[in-house]
């Protein structure tokens, strides 16, 4: 576990910097289009898609964000309060608005180099680097990492944090909880990408609307800590906190930490569903997922963590003392989270949180078996075989024992591979920033032209882009022929 931390230091503490340069650099390149076209994003989610093969905007959304809601967002709060103070909490946000326009870059790369296999959209960070960047090699690379990560290893940390809530809440031994999980989730993946996009279609939208309602109450019932709390939290953040003041870099080294680890922005999770989308445009794709991170981080991340500290359960530690100890012998993940509700709904607070991180974690699982699979598609270059059934034991086995293991173990596995990818990936995308640049003008010329953006990467000199060339094609061919002219003919 000393090597592991060590590693993770070495990996994260430049990487909290560098995110959020990258994030800053594709807000000034784009405009700051995370929020000056946000209503367009509100009206892309509810755009239909514009050919059958394809999943809809609002499908593309709700996977991605079942694999953008998990543990991190109640679990990986806490942590990062416990390592990083509350001030880690106000970092978490500024990841979340400046990482918006990150998700946004990579997003509109998946979507204008994915490619059509076995009938499918599918795309994703290896297939922009290799139609891209021209390197099929690091594609490769690229693609076995995200193979091995959520095929292998991002899948304990999920169900170790499942196992442990029901464990608290009900006293059920985590191996039967492993049994149980590992089960149900081989009947989900089992059936298939469209029994993947119908489940997480249902099961998204009411786990986090119903976590919200409940923040929400736990805020009213204590709001006159609203204010304090604010306080601490941006006084902890630019070291100005008496107590906490000596904590400023942790606050900004957790808080990205977390903030990447829950909203992925950046390291690339969210290619794989978003290439998925049948829209006409990759800016339009582009704009739904900036908005997932806005629901991811700002709103879910912030009300767990606003839940916890106004109602002061957490502890706080730095340097190997402990700075604030609220909750006295409470470990830091989902149990911070279940003290807090627990001071509104006596008794209900970890049978409440256990269920709610099922869910959360449940749809993230299903998801990041889509990301595994598409991956060995693409090294693959076709789907199905002995090699999909390796990778679905191989799935079905990390997220039993995932359930068992250690949790600092889970944990720090996962931050390692979270962080190798995010240094690759957003190394990739600023490597292509041109095409997004391409891409974003493109999209407001026609939308200051008062049409529907179609997207035909000829006109603006962008190779590679294989999918697209083709319906620019298939657009030509079919456009209404003009009629004659018969300008000086006679009658």
């Amino acid at each position: 576990m000393e090597l592991i931390g060590a590693v993770n230091d070495w990996i994260w503490n430049p990487m909290a910097y560098f995110a959020l340069a990258v994030g800053l650099f594709f807000t000034v390149l784009t405009g700051a289009v995370q929020f000056r076209r946000l209503p367009d994003m509100i009206r892309q989610i509810t755009e239909k898609k514009n050919n059958d093969d394809g999943i809809s905007s609002f499908q593309a959304l709700l996977l991605t964000l079942s694999s953008r809601i998990g543990v991190g967002n109640i679990a990986g709060v806490a942590t990062a309060l416990l390592a990083g103070g509350p001030g880690a909490l106000f970092w978490m946000v500024v990841a979340a608005l400046v990482g918006a326009a990150s998700s946004f870059a990579e997003t509109v790369l998946a979507q204008v180099y994915k490619r059509k296999i076995d009938g499918e959209h599918r795309g994703g960070a290896p297939f922009y680097v290799e139609f891209g960047l021209k390197l099929r090699w690091l594609a490769v690379v690229l693609s076995t990492l995200y193979l091995l990560g959520y095929g292998f290893v991002f899948p304990g940390v999920q169900s170790n944090n499942i196992a442990s809530s029901i464990e608290v809440a009900f006293n059920v031994p985590v191996w039967l909880t492993a049994i149980g999980l590992t089960a149900l989730l081989a009947f989900t993946i089992l059936g298939g990408t469209r029994r993947i996009v119908k489940t997480a279609q249902i099961m998204v939208p009411v786990m986090a609307v119903g976590y919200i309602v409940f923040a929400i109450l736990i805020i009213g019932a204590n709001l006159g800590q609203v204010v304090p709390t604010l306080q601490m939290i941006l006084g902890a953040a630019f070291g100005m906190d008496q107590i906490l003041g000596g904590m400023a870099g942790a606050a900004i080294a957790w808080g990205v930490r977390r903030a990447v680890f829950s909203n992925v922005a950046g390291v690339g999770e969210g290619t794989f569903g978003a290439a998925a989308a049948a829209v006409s445009h990759p800016a339009k794709q582009g704009l739904v997922q900036a908005f997932s991170i806005f629901i991811d981080t700002v709103l879910v991340c912030t009300a767990t963590g606003v839940m916890i500290l106004i109602t002061d359960s957490f502890n706080v530690e730095h340097n190997g003392e402990t700075v604030i100890e609220h909750v006295p012998g409470v470990q830091a993940g989902v149990a911070y989270t279940q003290e807090a509700v627990n001071t509104l709904f006596s008794g209900f607070g970890p049978a409440f949180v256990a269920l709610a991180l099922f869910f959360f974690a449940f749809t993230a699982l299903i998801a990041f078996y889509y990301i595994a699979d598409t991956n060995l598609a693409y090294i693959r270059r076709r789907s199905g075989g002995t090699a999909e059934w390796v990778l679905k034991i191989g799935f079905l086995a990390i997220t039993f024992f995932g359930s068992v293991a250690s949790a600092d173990l889970m944990w720090g596995l996962g931050d390692i591979g979270y962080g190798l990818l995010g240094w690759v990936n957003m190394l990739v995308i600023l490597a292509m920033a041109p095409v997004v640049r391409k891409v974003i003008k493109d999209y407001d010329e026609q939308r200051r032209a008062g049409v529907n953006p179609v997207f035909d990467p000829q006109k603006l000199g962008i190779s590679g882009a294989q999918h697209w060339e083709e319906e620019a094609a298939y657009r030509s061919s079919h456009l209404p022929a003009e009629p004659p002219s018969h300008h000086g003919q006679g009658a």
